[in-house]
């Protein structure tokens, strides 16, 4: 997955922002889909490299009695209508949308292993939900290197909680789960072979010996309806550990669901 998808392109600051109960700013972006094939095709092979590559795609489908696209929509995507399914389709597409924001637009290195071993299609990975690394200079390490862990809410059908909230919630944990999280990237990484990588993530696992800036981030992906109904001026994340550079984004754009269906189709479809 290299270069900056053309999808990316519908990704917009809308420039409005709003303050939480605790005085925090959050960013509103919006994400604004074109029917244009081309980048949706795209879009979908992008989508699936984050749970096979294309290369490996072949010899998971040999002896499976199935082509390429039911392997992918029976055994490897989310499903698509059986619970948790959807909600876990929605999840990921966040969490790959926050994902492509932080690496295309922010700057940071983001690994896409997450779904790579997830052995039940339906269930959402554990963990952080996204991390980022910035790197100050070509050196071993540098105190301003960057590590950037956010959590990943989807609102896309109507619900009685906040989901900036719920990301908010959810990153007080980042806490506890920075370490595991960072093992079981390297982990992945070493198993492939990714030796350099790997040794780019060792930077960040001894804050004492290495010293490197730490940023928190929470992110809500709303539909448009979702959206207007939802008041994240009502948000608090007093208490958070790392409150001070507690970056909070929030994410919105029309019909998401049938947006997100839509990929998985061609993810499978295009193959």
């Amino acid at each position: 997955m290299s270069g900056v998808p053309p999808h990316v392109s519908w990704l917009y600051d809308t420039g409005e922002r709003q303050i939480t109960a605790c005085g925090r700013e959050i960013e509103i972006w919006a994400l604004a889909p074109k029917h244009d094939k081309e980048v949706l095709s795209a879009w979908a092979r992008h989508f699936r490299q984050h749970y096979i590559s294309d290369e490996d795609l072949p010899a998971m489908v040999d002896g499976t009695g199935l082509d390429k696209a039911d392997y992918l929509r029976n055994r490897l995507f989310p499903d698509a209508s059986n619970a948790p399914g959807p909600s876990t389709r929605s999840g990921d597409f966040g969490e790959i949308l926050v994902s492509d924001y932080i690496e295309y637009v922010l700057g940071y290195w983001t690994p896409r292993m997450r779904y790579l071993d997830r052995w039940n299609r339906n269930d959402s990975t554990k963990g952080c939900d996204i991390v980022g690394f910035k790197f100050a200079t070509n050196t071993a390490h540098h105190p301003n290197d960057e590590l950037f862990i956010l959590e990943s809410k989807s609102g896309m059908t109507h619900t009685n909680t906040n989901r900036l909230q719920d990301a908010i919630t959810d990153s007080f944990k980042d806490q506890l789960r920075e370490a595991m999280t960072l093992n079981a990237i390297k982990q992945r990484m070493l198993v492939r072979g990714r030796l350099d990588q790997a040794d780019r993530v060792r930077r960040f696992q001894n804050e004492a010996a290495r010293p490197f800036r730490r940023i928190n981030g929470a992110a809500a992906v709303l539909d448009d309806d979702v959206f207007a109904v939802t008041d994240l001026t009502a948000a608090n994340a007093t208490g958070h550990p790392n409150i001070g550079v507690l970056r909070l984004i929030v994410v919105r754009g029309p019909s998401l669901m049938n947006l997100v269906h839509t990929l998985y189709e061609r993810a499978a479809d295009e193959a």
